[in-house]
C-alpha cells in the first residue's frame, strides 16, 4: 500500500506515532541534559521518586513477551497458564517489599551503578577491584542474557510492525532497531524512565481494549461455557492438559525470579531517591503489572474461538490486530502503538543495562580508554545492532528465549541477592561457585532433555543455592548487611 494511502487508512496510528515519536525524541534530549555524569546517565543520578519508577518498573517488564508471547501461550495451554500471571504478580510484591528497601540502601552505600558493582561492595567489601573474576564473570553472564532478551523483544516487535505496515520481517526488525538506539543512547536512564511513564499509561490501556475486544467478537467473556463444552479443547481446563502442571511452574517460576534478581529489575531499585520512593513504588508496580497480566493471560484461550490451527502462538495477537471483523480500525491502530510501546519499554531498559555492564564491568577494566558515556553509547548501539541480526533467524519462540535467560539469572544470582541481604556470611568464591554450578546444572538439565518432567529452573537453583550456602559456612559472618 502507497504511504499516503496508508496514512489515510490509518490515521489514527499515523498521529499517535509521530506524538509517541516526538515524545521520545524530547525526553531523549532532558535525558541528555542530566546524563552529564556516569551516574546520571546510567541511573539518574539516584534521584528518582517511586511513581515513575514504579510505573517504569512494571512496562519494562511486560513488554513483547507479554502481549505477544505471553498472551499467545494461552492458547497453547488454556486456563492453567494464568498461573504464570498470578506468580509475576507475587513476585513483583515480593521483590518491592523485602528485596528493594536494602537493595536500595545498599547500592547507595556501595556506590553501585550496575549489579557487578552491587555484587563487588557486598562481597570483597570495596568497590575498587575492577579486574576481579566475580567482577567479570557476572558482567559476561548479564550481556549474555541481555542480548538473549532483546531478541525476543525483537522478534515480537518484528512480527507486528511487518503485519501491520505490510513491509518484510527483516525491515521491521530494522525499524524497531533504529527507533530505540537513537532516544536509548542519547537519553540514558532518565530518557528511559521518563518514556517509560507514558508508555506503561499505553499499555494498560492497551491490554485493557485487547482484552474487550477478543472476548467481544468470541461472543462475551461467557463464551468460555462453550469452549468447556467442546472435547477437542477439554485440555485447556485441564491442570496437566497443555503441559505438565509441575512443569508449568517451573515456566512460572523462572520467569517469575527475573523481577528478583534481573539487573534491569534491580536498576531501578539503585535510582530511587529514598524509602519513602520505595514504599510509593511498591503499588504503583504491583496495580499496573496486575491489570496487564489479567487481561493478557486470557486472550490465547478465547482466541481458539476465533483461530484455527495456529503453529506459531507468537502470530496469534498480530493476527488478531489484523482482522477487522475482530478490532475496528481505530482500535487496531491504538492497540498497534501501545505495544510498540511495550516493546520500546523493555528493549530501552535492558539494552541500557547491557551497555552500562558491557562498558564498566568488561571492558574498561582492560581498557585506558576515557570518555566512558561516549563508549557506553556505542556499546548501546553495538548490542542492540548484534540482537537484531541474530532475531532475524531466532532460535525460538518469544517465550522459550525468555524464559531461558529468566532460569539463568536465577541459577546464578538469586543466592546472591536474596541471601546476600539477610544473610551475613559470604565471600566472592561462594557466588562464582553458585553461578558455575547452577549454570552447568542448568545447561546439563537441557542437555539431556530432563524437562519435560521437572523444569530446569527447580534443579539449577537448588544446586545453586546449595553451593552458596555450602561455600560460605566456613566464613566468620559480615556486619553489611544487618548495617543496612
Amino acid at each position: 500500500m502507497p504511504l499516503l494511502d496508508w496514512i489515510a487508512a490509518h490515521w489514527v496510528a499515523a498521529s499517535l506515532l509521530l506524538l509517541y515519536v516526538a515524545a521520545l525524541m524530547y525526553n531523549a534530549w532532558l535525558g541528555q541534559r542530566a546524563s552529564d555524569s556516569i551516574s546520571g546517565y546510567y541511573l539518574g543520578g539516584r534521584r528518582l521518586g517511586g511513581f515513575a519508577i514504579g510505573v517504569s518498573f512494571f512496562a519494562t517488564f511486560a513488554s513483547t513477551n507479554s502481549y505477544i508471547g505471553h498472551a499467545g501461550k494461552g492458547y497453547e495451554y488454556g486456563l492453567p497458564w494464568l498461573v504464570m500471571a498470578f506468580m509475576l504478580v507475587l513476585f513483583t510484591y515480593i521483590s518491592w517489599r523485602w528485596i528493594g528497601p536494602r537493595t536500595r540502601r545498599m547500592a547507595a552505600a556501595f556506590d553501585a551503578l550496575t549489579l557487578p558493582d552491587y555484587l563487588a561492595g557486598r562481597f570483597l567489601g570495596t568497590n575498587d577491584r575492577e579486574h576481579h573474576p566475580l567482577r567479570i564473570s557476572s558482567g559476561l553472564v548479564i550481556v549474555f542474557c541481555s542480548i538473549l532478551y532483546l531478541i525476543a523483544i525483537f522478534k515480537g516487535a518484528g512480527h507486528l510492525f511487518a503485519l501491520f505496515f505490510d513491509i518484510s520481517y527483516e525491515a521491521a526488525v530494522m525499524l524497531a532497531l533504529m527507533i530505540v538506539v537513537i532516544y536509548t543512547s542519547v537519553g540514558g536512564f532518565v530518557s528511559v524512565v521518563r518514556t517509560d511513564v507514558i508508555q506503561g499509561g499505553l499499555m494498560v490501556v492497551g491490554a485493557a481494549m485487547l482484552f474487550y475486544f477478543v472476548t467481544k467478537a468470541a461472543g462475551g467473556v461467557a463464551a468460555i461455557e462453550v469452549l468447556a463444552a467442546r472435547p477437542d479443547r477439554a485440555f485447556l481446563f485441564d491442570w496437566n492438559g497443555g503441559i505438565p502442571f509441575v512443569v508449568l511452574l517451573g515456566v512460572a517460576l523462572s520467569g517469575s525470579l527475573k523481577l528478583i534478581v534481573d539487573p534491569r529489575q534491580l536498576s531501578r531499585f539503585y535510582a530511587l531517591q529514598d524509602d519513602r520512593a520505595v514504599k510509593q513504588g511498591l503499588w504503583v508496580a504491583v496495580i499496573g503489572l496486575a491489570l496487564v497480566q489479567a487481561c493478557l493471560y486470557p486472550i490465547g484461550v478465547y482466541a481458539h474461538l476465533l483461530l484455527d490451527n495456529i503453529n506459531d502462538t507468537d502470530l496469534i495477537v498480530p493476527t488478531l490486530l489484523n482482522d477487522a471483523t475482530v478490532f475496528p480500525l481505530w482500535a487496531a491502530d491504538f492497540l498497534f502503538v501501545a505495544i510498540v510501546a511495550a516493546a520500546m519499554s523493555s528493549i530501552d531498559s535492558v539494552l541500557l543495562v547491557a551497555a552500562s555492564t558491557a562498558y564498566k564491568n568488561v571492558l574498561a577494566p582492560f581498557s585506558n580508554a576515557g570518555r566512558p558515556l561516549l563508549w557506553t553509547r556505542v556499546a548501546v548501539v553495538v548490542l542492540a545492532l548484534i540482537a537484531a541480526l541474530v532475531a532475524l533467524e531466532p532460535p525460538g519462540d518469544i517465550l522459550q528465549i525468555t524464559i531461558f535467560s529468566g532460569s539463568l539469572y536465577a541459577a546464578c544470582f538469586f543466592p546472591a541477592v536474596v541471601l546476600g541481604l539477610y544473610w551475613a556470611k559470604g565471600h566472592a568464591l561462594s557466588v562464582m561457585g553458585s553461578m558455575l554450578a547452577g549454570t552447568l546444572t542448568l545447561l546439563l538439565w537441557l542437555a539431556f532433555n530432563l524437562s519435560g518432567a521437572v523444569h530446569e529452573v527447580f534443579p539449577a537453583l537448588a544446586v545453586s543455592m546449595l553451593t552458596y550456602v555450602v561455600l560460605s559456612l566456613p566464613q566468620s559472618a559480615t556486619s553489611r548487611p544487618a548495617d543496612l
